[in-house]
């Protein structure tokens, strides 16, 4: 079992330098950029609300996690793939107010034939909600960018961009040396329930310097109904992650399923025991 204490998302990959990179993808916050809408306020204060009730529900569920990591060439074809599959778990956890994922996983399957080959390592990305934590408020600028429907419900779509000058919670760890990230994107919040469907993030700018030419995301959560539970869970489904270097190109696609709650395990093999 392999687990990774953070309360930051993570990246790893093979850059063109020795030694590779560590890219922190950050928990970010939900403060109202300023002159928001009269919407966005209020919208902003419900979400961080719902986000704080996910990480509860998700800390109490375990799931499949499929991963397929792909180095892509030139053209855009895929040059090599790897497939696992592990058994996910993420525990939460809480420090003088500040939100710690422990994520776990176990493998039960690996790729059939492996080859040589640098591949992207992404961790963490199932928790990009935590963007409208509020512990993490005065980093970033929220802009109302009017409603939009997305698979048949009514979202409104929020700009997110850090500011840049203040903390940042974002960045590339290259031979001990850290590099902020400054992160911009859009998210699609629920009109009446306040949850987050959608997150889209990228880099505001390329990192030449230090071969980062773009990081682009996109996560998204779906309800999950529980026999027993009052309300569905809104989990994470999917996660695309794709980075390109000055030399090389990945893009890595997790994929969470069979979700079922600890307590309900528990108790089928407390009833299993003669």
């Amino acid at each position: 079992m392999t687990s990774r204490r953070f309360s930051t998302l993570l990246l790893i990959c093979a850059l063109a330098v020795a030694g590779g990179a560590l890219v922190s993808l950050g928990t970010l916050h939900a403060a109202g950029a300023e002159g928001a809408s009269s919407r966005l306020d209020p919208l902003l204060d419900h979400t961080t609300a719902v986000v704080g009730e996910s990480l509860v529900q998700l800390s109490d569920v375990e799931c499949k996690e499929s991963v397929s990591q792909t180095k892509l060439g030139k053209n855009g074809k895929v040059e090599y793939e790897e497939n696992s599959l592990f058994d996910y778990v993420v525990l939460f956890q809480s420090s003088s107010g500040e939100p710690i994922m422990v994520e776990s996983r176990l493998s039960k399957e690996g790729p059939r034939h492996s080859r040589n080959v640098p591949l992207l390592i992404t961790n963490g990305f199932s928790t990009l909600l935590l963007i409208f934590h509020p512990y993490y408020a005065g980093d970033y600028q929220f802009v109302d960018l009017g409603e939009e429907p997305l698979d048949g419900r009514a979202c409104v779509k929020v700009h997110f961009q850090h500011i840049k000058g203040l903390r940042s919670t974002t960045a590339l760890m290259l031979r001990g040396r850290e590099y902020p990230l400054d992160l911009q994107g859009t998210a699609f919040i629920d009109k009446a329930s306040g949850t987050i469907v959608r997150i889209n993030a990228s880099l505001e700018s390329p990192m030449e310097d230090v071969g980062l030419r773009s990081l682009q995301t996109e996560v998204q959560y779906a309800p999950v109904k529980f026999q027993g539970a009052s309300r569905a869970y809104w989990l994470p489904v999917s996660a695309v992650i794709d980075v390109e270097s000055v030399h090389q190109h990945w893009r890595n696609l997790h994929r969470f399923t069979a979700y079922h709650r600890f307590e309900t395990s528990v108790k089928e093999n407390i009833g299993s025991v003669p």
